[in-house]
């Protein structure tokens, strides 16, 4: 076959994607891009900091945004986006919106963030209410806590793994189990924080049994790049991106089901469980 008759490959719309040094999780991003578009990822330096406010805020600094979108403008990318909740959610609304700045001051395009991403997502359904699950230790958890009161959101319930890295590695079973015990009647939402955890496959499955829009960390990040430069994400059975999904659910403040108990499976003697004011270990 004379392949010069294709007359080369498809044309394809670029996304930046400013990612912290230990992302892993590049192929999870992958899945919610349609094919025509084209996801370009830069890390930023390394630093021997564990997972912690510390490091939130050395991987978010304005200068080391700068670079990466500088790098990444050699591609030319029609939008970025920075993939990673707690840098962009250490700081507040201000510090969220003063890092979109700086990316913007490099290359005039529309710049994104994890935690501002997730405002947006949470105003697509209108909800006020919302449980959240995150690989965090409890101070960054509560970091998020304050970020979304800001923003007009209260916590229903939280659960938490206190991990400090390697996040990664974290088994779906896992994820189920922080999301069933996290959950508290009268939550509108759940969201699943950190990049760096994997959610593409448990999501369905999460609103199939809480009957809540469940939303992740990965997951805003790609829908909010996108739909800034008017590209719909991909996500079967997903209801932040798929319309039939989200039909298939109740308004916000649906009722939650009730939790089946934990599930046998990894890391469960890291998780705890929070909810009106309780620390109490899952067991």
């Amino acid at each position: 076959m004379d392949i010069t008759v294709l007359g080369g490959p498809a044309p394809q719309r670029g996304l930046g994607v400013v990612a912290p040094f230990d992302f892993a999780l590049d192929r999870e991003l992958w899945r919610w891009v349609p094919d025509d578009v084209s996801l370009h990822l830069t890390r930023t330096p390394y630093v021997p900091v564990e997972v912690s406010p510390d490091m939130a805020r050395i991987v978010s600094e304005h200068r080391t945004l700068r670079d990466a979108v500088l790098t990444l403008s050699a591609v030319g990318p029609e939008a970025v986006a920075y993939a990673c909740t707690s840098g962009s959610f250490i700081d507040g609304i201000a510090g969220e919106r003063s890092m979109c700045a700086a990316m913007c001051q490099v290359v005039p395009i529309p710049a994104t963030t994890t935690s501002g991403a997730l405002l947006d997502a949470l105003a697509e359904f209108g909800a006020r209410r919302v449980a959240v699950i995150t690989p965090y230790t409890r101070s960054l958890t509560d970091a998020l806590e304050a970020y979304l009161a800001e923003g007009g959101v209260t916590v229903t319930g939280r659960a938490y793994l206190g991990l400090t890295g390697e996040i990664w590695r974290v088994p779906y079973q896992a994820v189920l189990d922080m999301a069933r015990g996290g959950v508290a009647d009268g939550a509108d939402a759940l969201f699943i924080s950190c990049t760096n955890l994997p959610t593409y496959d448990v999501i369905p499955q999460l609103e199939a049994e809480l009957r809540i829009p469940v939303l992740s960390a990965n997951q805003v990040t790609v829908w909010a790049a996108l739909h800034s430069i008017g590209i719909p994400a991909v996500g079967p059975y997903q209801a932040l991106l798929d319309p039939a999904a989200r039909s298939g659910l109740p308004g916000p403040a649906g009722p939650a089901v009730p939790s089946p108990g934990p599930l046998a499976g990894e890391p469960s003697e890291l998780l705890r469980r929070e909810g009106e004011g309780s620390d109490t270990p899952m067991v």
